[in-house]
């Protein structure tokens, strides 16, 4: 199938990148310029904070229980390596393209507007739905803590899904306070997630210290329990793999440890925001690389010792889902360390949902400033030096949705949001060294192409074992982005009406 001479321009369109030059000039326009005031500390512990959250109090006991037993710690390892060869990817893109936007500004100086377009669509519903249920769960958080001190909220502001209509008022009330912080600038935003991180890596190593002390070796036997098959689920709440091709993912056993990798991979995500700051950060070049792998790295590290202190602490089959962490405790008999957990959860979760949303206002922002969303939208306040215009609109849309829609069930499409944002940036790395070999790059991902193939084929591996609903909600919400980008956004693109003014 030929195309036609009018059909040429169109496609040529769709295709035109941004170069990394020109990113990089429009990070220097008057009213557009963010505040540069981050070190590669403050990156860490952005990763850090983002990346630890409920996974770690809750996901350890789930995989553990129905998927890997003791194993479990090497579920997380593997997991890990899955993140670590997206994060070298993201790494080598955030030190050649320092400008804010993440997986968003790779894909347009790669690939071209479209795809940059879609993907930036995708990270404005995946950041906003996280946010959303951070803060939900961070509510029940809260309450919880509430009502062992004897207080509880009524059911109508409580955000509870049975018993009627509710309004979650706390999870309302914490994504706007946040919200605040953010539009008052970067720096005090770094400072308040330093003393939260704090807080909830001091209750990590207490769990891990604490807990070294009550581990029985006889509760790692069988260290990698046999396989069982799984009845699979049917319709549409079946992993898309089942679908396709009839194969059902096994329990237990070898094979086991990988389901269970594809259970706690979602305890990692987040890392990837720490790129949306690469524009803020005083030399990108040299912190981004160490910030996205730093934290990795450490995050991997706690996550791995706490999964074997509570497998150790009580035997897999016993460990609850819900709270397993604190549950171990209480099982040997030390209930006070399950508050002391509580208040690290509270810690973490605030942490996360601030993160999430200021990741989110980053890629909106730069995404405005290329045309394709409102301009309005990425004016720099001059006191704040923050997009406050978008911070606010998407703080008000994230606390709205935190307030009064359950998010249950949409929770999924964050996950598959994030591993198609690392499948693009993956893709991203391959094709800037083949269409700009000559660009000074402070940071090289190894082993190029392996190292994206591999990441690309893990992450797809991951997504199609998501349910297929996740899949139908992640194109109906591809199919509204694109009917958005050409009724607005291809018709005011800036780089579209520069390529116009310059035709003879």
């Amino acid at each position: 199938m030929s195309t036609t001479p009018e059909s040429k321009p169109l496609l040529r369109s769709l295709v035109r990148t941004k170069s990394v030059e020109k990113s990089i000039a429009d990070t220097h326009e008057p009213e557009h310029e963010l505040r540069r005031s981050l070190s590669a500390l403050d990156l860490t512990v952005f990763g850090v904070g983002v990346i630890i959250g409920t996974g770690i109090f809750v996901l350890t006991g789930t995989a553990a229980k129905n998927h890997a037993g003791p194993a479990v710690a090497l579920s997380f390892v593997a997991a890990g390596v899955v993140c670590a060869l997206a994060a070298l990817c993201y790494a080598e893109l955030a030190s050649t393209v320092p400008v804010a936007g993440s997986a968003y500004i790779f894909a347009y100086s790669t690939i071209g507007e479209l795809p940059a377009w879609i993907i930036g669509w995708d990270l404005v519903l995946e950041l906003a739905l996280g946010a959303a249920v951070v803060a939900v769960g961070w509510s029940g958080y809260v309450q919880s803590l509430l009502e062992s001190g004897g207080v509880s909220l009524p059911h109508a502001l409580s955000g509870a899904s049975t018993g009627g209509w509710s309004f979650n008022l706390l999870a309302t009330l914490l994504v706007l306070l946040l919200t605040a912080v953010i539009v008052l600038g970067m720096h005090l935003s770094a400072e308040i997630t330093r003393v939260i991180v704090a807080i909830k890596v001091t209750v990590v190593l207490i769990v891990i210290v604490a807990g070294l002390f009550f581990v029985k070796a006889d509760n790692y036997s069988p260290f990698i329990p046999p396989a069982t098959t799984v009845e699979g689920k049917s319709g549409s709440q079946s992993p898309l793999i089942q679908v396709l091709f009839g194969y059902t993912p096994t329990d237990f056993g070898v094979m086991g440890i990988f389901t269970a990798a594809a259970v706690v991979f979602f305890a990692f995500i987040g890392f990837d925001v720490v790129a949306t700051a690469a524009e803020e950060t005083r030399n990108p070049q040299r912190d981004v690389p160490r910030g996205i792998l730093g934290s990795l790295f450490i995050c991997t590290l706690l996550y791995v010792a706490v999964s074997l202190v509570v497998t150790g602490m009580e035997k897999y089959t016993e460990l609850s889902s819900d709270a397993p962490l604190s549950d171990a405790f209480k099982s040997v008999g030390q209930d006070a360390f399950a508050s002391i957990i509580n208040v690290g959860a509270v810690a973490g979760l605030t942490s996360v949902t601030m993160i999430l949303l200021l990741g989110q206002s980053r890629v909106f922002f730069a995404m405005s400033r290329d045309g394709l969303l409102p301009r309005t939208f990425s004016m720099v306040n001059p006191k704040y030096g923050t997009p406050t215009r978008a911070i606010m609109m998407l703080g008000a849309v994230v606390a709205v949705l935190a307030g009064l829609i359950p998010l249950e069930e949409l929770s999924e499409l964050v996950n598959i949001g994030t591993l198609f944002a690392f499948m693009v940036v993956s893709v991203g790395v391959v094709v800037l060294r083949r269409t700009r070999p000559d660009l000074h790059r402070s940071f090289r991902c190894p082993w190029v192409p392996v190292v994206p193939i591999l990441s690309v084929l893990a992450s797809l591996w991951l997504m199609i074992n998501l349910p297929a609903e996740t899949w139908w909600r992640f194109l109906v919400w591809m199919v509204v982005g694109m009917v958005v980008y050409f009724l607005y956004g291809r018709g005011h693109s800036r780089i579209g009406r520069e390529s116009v003014r310059q035709q003879p």
